[in-house]
């Protein structure tokens, strides 16, 4: 598998265990090769191996520089499906990241793709990225003649704000429905008017994940919500994959199940 970093921000590559310094060539010099006057770079002279045993087309910050030179190249929406073309029969899996922000780099990540994911989080201003991202999808088809359509969304940090779920988190954790039981006989004392407030919060919040979830549902043919997990960042921290660090944490048993599904796209 190989993974492309094509965000300036170089989350995947750090999130690979990979310095965005450290490289000497990166995700800038292969764009670069299609600007008159630099130097050749073929995205296979900048791939490195990580500790993951996943390949890796590392990013870093001087990306932000390659961006106003794609705006004066004739097929600029192309660079990166051209680049990628070598390596197609390489690898099973080539996996684009792009950045949150439209630009240069989403079109020429969603021109080479095959299939597309789109990553939202549980924020209150999750949605407002997804009209303008469908007008993309308009734009690409209109003046690069591909029709796009999203395979996948994933919704992460879900219930980092408060639990959607109607179910018992005690008996969840725990699994001790004796101490349940007691707990539902025991005298209740009136809730103070902190507890009232908070309760109001955490319904509050139960009604926006809720209509969240049906308005993602609209617009996207399958929807996967991860939860709100520790082990993800301490996996970034690391390095490596959740899968390399936690995989049977909350979070962890959900991205297997995506990867399990998108395994069935080939």
């Amino acid at each position: 598998m190989l993974v492309v970093d094509c965000d300036p921000q170089a989350n995947a590559t750090a999130g690979l265990g990979v310095s965005p310094e450290s490289a000497q060539k990166n995700m800038y010099d292969v764009f670069m090769s299609r600007v008159e006057g630099f130097p050749q770079v073929k995205i296979s002279d900048i791939i490195m191996s990580t500790q993951a045993g996943i390949d890796l087309a590392p990013s870093s910050l001087d990306l932000v520089g390659a961006e106003p030179y794609l705006y004066g190249i004739a097929s600029r929406a192309e660079v990166l499906r051209d680049a990628l073309l070598p390596l197609r029969q390489t690898y099973d899996f080539i996996l684009i990241d792009t950045p949150p922000s439209m630009g240069q780099f989403v079109i020429n990540g969603l021109f080479a793709a095959d299939h597309i994911i789109v990553t939202l989080d549980s924020g209150s201003f999750a949605l407002y990225g997804v009209g303008p991202l469908f007008t993309i999808f308009e734009d690409v088809k209109q003046d690069l003649g591909k029709d796009l359509h999203v395979d996948m969304a994933i919704i992460s940090r879900w219930g980092e704000g408060g639990e959607i779920s109607g179910s018992e988190p005690e008996i969840q954790k725990t699994g001790d429905l004796v101490s349940w039981l007691r707990s539902l006989l025991a005298p209740r004392h009136a809730p103070t008017e902190k507890e009232k407030i908070a309760e109001e919060e955490r319904a509050m919040e139960h009604e926006r994940l809720a209509g969240m979830l049906v308005e993602i549902g609209k617009k996207f043919p399958d929807v996967h919500t991860v939860p709100y997990s520790p082990e993800i960042y301490e996996a970034q921290k690391r390095g490596m994959p959740i899968s390399h660090v936690a995989p049977e944490s909350s979070a962890g048993c959900v991205y297997k199940s995506i990867a399990d599904e998108v395994m069935r796209w080939t």
